[in-house]
């Protein structure tokens, strides 16, 4: 599985208020045409962009756009997470 968690911190909660965007924890081995194509299959909606960094307790955190700027509360929602 190349997603492991919905990254949830301040900073990833107004990146969602004001781009639309989520933050998630990803394998280290996982690139961005994985990660996108896995959060298509995943939650049905399109994906746009895809950018990864790397925290400094060494996961690989992807910044995931949509299509849809609604897209995200959407998935949060059906998480139970907003």
């Amino acid at each position: 599985m190349t997603i492991k968690t919905p990254y949830v911190s301040e900073k990833a909660s107004m990146m969602l208020d004001t781009d639309g965007k989520l933050q998630f924890l990803v394998r280290r081995d996982a690139d961005k045409t994985k990660i996108a194509r896995a959060v298509e299959e995943m939650f049905a909606h399109e994906v746009t962009s895809v950018t990864t960094m790397m925290t400094m307790k060494g996961q690989k955190k992807a910044t995931v756009t949509f299509a849809d700027s609604k897209a995200g509360e959407e998935i949060l929602s059906r998480l139970g997470i907003l």
